[in-house]
């Protein structure tokens, strides 16, 4: 079976059964410093105190990916969410699928992530690794602690496909 993705712009609402979109548009920031920053409090839930975890702060350096791509695997996090904020003014694309034993093929989807936006995967969202239209780094929040956090699916019939646009 070949199946060919092609991504979506995400918002907010097509991407809420996956995780947040970090964002600050539409959210109203508080005036912080005496006036010279602005918080924008509470943009995605970080998840990772199952089984006692801890939330850690990483760097990946991820490496430009070619396109059509060919997907054939999967991963999820069972035990915490997982975070990606780019650290430059560049879009990136995401690859999911909902909770479950293993990915559903037919309710596979990916999303166009904007400039100046991350994503926040909730605790067991099937999920391909960072895809990165340039070489990059990503500020990644996750979990490190006891217990199997990383669980992978490799695909055996499908022939699965994303393209960029």
């Amino acid at each position: 079976m070949k199946i060919t993705i092609k991504p979506k712009k995400i918002t907010r609402q097509n991407f809420k059964k996956f995780g947040d979109l970090i964002s600050t548009k539409k959210i109203k920031p508080i005036n912080i410093n005496d006036g010279y920053a602005k918080r924008f409090d509470n943009l995605c839930k970080i998840n990772t105190s199952f089984k006692k975890g801890n939330t850690i702060m990483s760097i990946f350096s991820a490496k430009k990916r070619r396109f059509p791509m060919k997907i054939e695997m999967m991963e999820k996090h069972p035990l915490g969410s997982q975070a990606f904020v780019p650290m430059d003014k560049t879009n990136f694309l995401v690859f999911v699928a909902p909770k479950g034993k293993k990915p559903d093929t037919k309710k596979i989807k990916s999303f166009i992530v904007p400039t100046q936006t991350g994503i926040n995967y909730k605790p067991g969202i099937w999920h391909f690794p960072l895809i990165s239209i340039k070489n990059m780094n990503f500020l990644v929040i996750d979990r490190k602690g006891m217990g199997n956090n990383l669980v992978i699916y490799k695909f055996k019939n499908e022939k699965i496909f994303l393209k960029q646009k």
